[in-house]
């Protein structure tokens, strides 16, 4: 097999195999060490570019869409996106299986958002007939919000399946595609959305310190006097930009440097195709050899995304995690630990400068680590499995 054709960590830095933030390129690195005036027409050019690439990833040929970069986290832009979209008097159908969709949920509890939700657990996705079902029974719901990739799980939900209803019922589609936007495709033509979110440091490769709204114009036009938040405002944010081509406050400038350069390594890969191509071999790898080891994957394997993997905790006296995790770390590897509420678990990125070679050694290391820490078997309780068959028929 040939050799990885990815670099290394640098300075002894660990692989980051989790969901954001993830291991960058030294390209992308380097790009920080250069200091920018957020105010400099350099930098407003910078801006400029940013919003144009990430444009051409939605395969708007008709203009109807643009570009807000916000600064923040995920989940500032999360926010920014249901608060300054939604008006006061909306009613938004929340499409919940993990912990983002709880966190929308909780969002719009606090911003006094009126919405319901479907819960569909841990291990299913929202289907497109349970949607039908909540949009005939309810004519007030005007939007609905869905996670397109649900990383507490894994889970990739089916959102062409979802925008179809929506779009056939004449609601309109949020999606929170913070975790797959630049690796799984999301083209407007095929998928009508009325906004999308995500941010610098997941599929594209950059790091953390801004996201980003893609939103229908109109919508951003109606936006105006929605927004609960000064610093949130999406629709501030859009009119300034357009106007002055500046950030209303303080730019994260070097983390947009890095986000160039990582746009830039993102369409040499082939952009989406070939980003989400990598990470899918990425998972495949990580799957097939971690069931060599006896883990069990949570989801079944039709839900299973290129993005993270979450893997059942062994049931035996032998594993904890936290040791588990440690060992690793030593090693090399940083993973994620569990986010659910039913069984314990562990969770494995697929994203970042990271290829199948890693995930040969990652896996090669977890059966060092089992050995050191003595445990005889990596299968799950039967408990946890049974609860699985229940939950899913």
């Amino acid at each position: 097999m040939s050799e990885s054709r990815l670099e290394k960590p640098h300075l002894g830095e660990p692989y980051l195999l989790t969901p954001g933030p993830l291991t960058t390129s030294f390209a992308v690195k380097q790009a920080m060490l250069r200091d920018w005036g957020s105010w400099d027409d350099d930098f407003r050019a910078m801006s400029v570019k940013l919003r144009q690439m990430l444009l051409k990833l939605t395969g708007d040929k008709e203009g109807i869409l643009d570009c807000v970069p916000m600064q923040g986290s995920g989940t500032f832009v999360v926010e920014a996106m249901l608060g300054s979209l939604l008006a006061k008097d909306s009613k938004t159908l929340v499409l919940s299986n993990g912990a983002y969709g709880a966190r929308i949920a909780k969002i719009l509890t606090i911003l006094n958002r009126n919405h319901t939700v479907i819960d569909k657990g841990d291990y299913l996705p929202p289907r497109g007939h349970e949607v039908a079902s909540a949009l005939e029974a309810d004519p007030t719901i005007t939007h609905v919000v869905v996670v397109h990739c649900e990383t507490s799980s894994g889970i990739l939900n089916p959102v062409k399946e979802i925008a179809d209803i929506v779009s056939e019922y004449g609601r309109k589609l949020l999606i929170d595609s913070m975790s797959a936007f630049g690796a799984v495709p999301l083209d407007v033509n095929e998928i009508d959305y009325e906004a999308i979110v995500s941010s610098a440091n997941k599929c594209i490769e950059g790091v953390p310190g801004f996201g980003f709204i893609i939103a229908k114009k109109k919508a951003l036009t109606a936006a105006k006097g929605n927004a609960h938040s000064l610093s949130l405002d999406v629709h501030d944010q859009w009119a300034v930009m357009n106007e002055t081509g500046q950030w209303r406050f303080t730019p994260p400038t070097h983390v947009v440097a890095a986000f160039l350069e990582a746009l830039r390594a993102h369409e040499q890969e082939g952009l989406v195709a070939g980003r989400g191509a990598r990470y899918a071999k990425n998972r495949d790898v990580l799957v097939e050899r971690m069931r060599a080891l006896g883990f069990e994957t949570l989801l079944d394997e039709q839900w299973l995304s290129p993005i993270i993997v979450t893997f059942f905790a062994p049931d035996d006296e032998a594993f904890k995690f936290d040791v588990f995790y440690h060992l690793l770390k030593e090693d090399g590897f940083i993973i994620y630990p569990g986010k659910l509420t039913v069984v314990d678990s562990f969770r494995i990125g697929c994203i970042g400068q990271i290829d199948e070679h890693v995930m040969i050694a990652l896996t090669g290391t977890i059966q060092k680590t089992l050995e050191t820490m003595g445990v005889k078997s990596a299968k799950p309780p039967l408990a946890a499995l049974k609860e699985r068959e229940k939950l899913i028929k």
